[in-house]
């Protein structure tokens, strides 16, 4: 079988599966509503629905594994925080920092933190950020090749700069800027991993 593979720009306020037997959630917005997608596709890995970003879109099982079982893979993301983040903070990210994941204590993998110096360039989001007058922020860049649930915003709570806007930027080699300002793309070379 010939695989197909798409990227996306997950929306703010997204969920990233196609479908629901939750009756609460029956109204939200569904990657299905972004294209029409192959019956046999799913997300590879997850963006939660108040994040925004770069998110694979397969009919290969095998491949969505690899992305995001073998941590092999590094996953970036632009986090704007609230307050100026100090560098600091994001050498306490890079080495490993406890955060809460069901429950329990974890600690992070070493990973890549550092803080953007100029505004990123990404889409309009629907999300509304708290503007200056509310105090200062700033964006930082953590890169992982591990994906715990809500990981980015724990880690930067955790050091003492919340989240106001969270943007998964890169998936590997595949960068946003491949969507040339597109919502969907799809992958057309030969997708190759470690």
């Amino acid at each position: 079988m010939d695989h197909r593979h798409f990227l996306i720009y997950k929306p703010y306020k997204m969920l990233s599966q196609f479908m629901t037997n939750d009756r609460h959630q029956k109204n939200k917005n569904f990657l299905g509503d972004l294209y029409d997608f192959p019956s046999e596709c799913m997300s590879v890995g997850r963006l939660d629905e108040t994040s925004e970003g770069l998110l694979m879109i397969t009919t290969d099982g095998q491949l969505s594994n690899i992305i995001n079982k073998k941590g092999k893979i590094e996953k970036e993301y632009y986090a704007q925080v609230d307050g100026i983040i100090t560098s600091e903070a994001a050498e306490k990210m890079t080495s490993g920092i406890e955060i809460s994941i069901n429950g329990s204590n974890y600690l992070t993998k070493e990973c890549q933190a550092r803080i953007l110096e100029q505004l990123p360039v990404l889409p309009q989001t629907l999300q509304r950020v708290r503007d200056d007058r509310h105090g200062p922020t700033s964006w930082v860049s953590v890169t992982l090749k591990e994906g715990k649930f809500r990981q980015v915003r724990k880690m930067c709570a955790a050091v003492g700069f919340p989240v106001l806007r969270l943007a998964r930027v890169r998936i590997g080699d595949f960068t946003v800027e491949d969507l040339k300002g597109e919502s969907v793309l799809e992958i057309t070379e030969r997708i190759t991993t470690p």
